[in-house]
């Protein structure tokens, strides 16, 4: 079984070693790492996707984890593949080849949104009227119905307790959610967490830039 844990641990160095070494004795085999963000604090918070052997229990990698003097772990949940920001790239790259079809270059990006964003889904909606899906990965949740009009003219995390057009269905597995317009069209980018952790700023920002730069080859 794989796993997604974002820890917190001093931006030293051999912090990550020490880590690796004390997830090492419980089984746990290290797939990717990513720095997400470095505090000023003297902290750094990583995504580390890792396998435990059939019949371990995920509270072993927490119990290795706290061994390690300076380290918690933020969160944890099930996760498949890899954590892949660099296979943005390639998506842009398709997206720009098949940017005269809408819906085909939409399918790309949601695809790619959740190796690339640590999250579980992604969707993309059509704003410019009634809002409609236009695409969304495979484990994105269904609607509930008709979705009212919407207006996301800047990247930002999602409140489900203050914006009542958010379907209920996004939000179960308690999601947390955020979302950013692509620059220059009728459509916004939905991803969404079951089980968080939320979204930092810094995360948020790179949803804008990745709107404005997709936004920028479609228009």
């Amino acid at each position: 079984m794989s796993y997604l844990i974002r820890v917190v641990l001093p931006d030293t160095p051999g912090s990550l070693g020490q880590l690796a070494e004390s997830l090492g004795l419980v089984d746990a085999d290290i797939r990717s790492v990513d720095v997400v963000h470095v505090f000023d604090d003297g902290t750094a918070m990583d995504d580390i996707v890792l396998s435990l052997p059939q019949g371990a229990l995920p509270d072993t990698i927490i119990t290795a984890a706290q061994q390690v003097e300076g380290v918690y772990i933020d969160s944890l949940r099930p996760f498949s593949g890899t954590v892949d920001r660099r296979g943005q790239i390639e998506m842009l790259a398709t997206v720009a080849r098949h940017r005269r079809n809408i819906a085909g270059a939409m399918n790309e990006l949601v695809q790619v949104i959740p190796k690339s964003m640590t999250s579980g889904w992604g969707i993309v909606l059509d704003t410019g009227g009634e809002t409609t899906r236009v695409a969304a990965s495979t484990a994105a949740p269904e609607d509930d119905g008709s979705t009212p009009s919407i207006m996301i003219d800047s990247a930002r995390v999602l409140d489900p307790d203050t914006e009542d057009w958010i379907p209920q269905r996004w939000t179960l597995l308690d999601s947390t959610l955020a979302a950013t317009p692509i620059t220059g069209t009728s459509l916004v980018l939905v991803v969404g967490r079951p089980g968080g952790p939320g979204f930092l700023a810094s995360e948020v920002g790179h949803l804008r830039c990745l709107g404005e730069i997709i936004g920028a080859i479609l228009t």
